[in-house]
């Protein structure tokens, strides 16, 4: 029985973190129109060398990138703080026909979109 709870708290504990994961993307890509870096940096990794969120939302909105569906959120096997969101997005109106990978990673103050 042991075992079992055991296994079932892992399972619970990676499910939670996919979750998490798959509602950052979805909670970007839903405020990404609004292009308001008060809304959005708070769910982009923050990091040197990483562009700001001004310079992100630019480039996105250029290349008018939209979220059509999450394909599959699961933790990375290398980090266990990192979840890898499968999504399908489309372009200008387009569909994409491969979908996209975004990484989300929890940091100390919660989990954020790296792009």
């Amino acid at each position: 029985m042991g075992l079992w709870l055991a296994a079932s708290a892992c399972t619970s504990t990676t499910s939670s973190k996919a979750e998490a994961g798959e509602a950052v993307v979805r909670r970007f890509f839903q405020a990404l129109p609004s292009g308001d870096c008060a809304v959005l940096g708070p769910l982009l990794v923050k990091a040197p060398g990483l562009p700001s969120c001004e310079d992100t939302v630019k480039d996105l909105r250029e290349h008018d990138l939209h979220l059509v569906d999450i394909v599959e959120a699961k933790v990375d096997g290398r980090d266990p703080d990192a979840v890898l969101v499968r999504a399908r997005v489309s372009q200008g109106g387009k569909e994409r026909p491969e979908p996209y990978f975004f990484r989300v990673e929890r940091q100390a103050d919660g989990w954020r979109l790296r792009l």
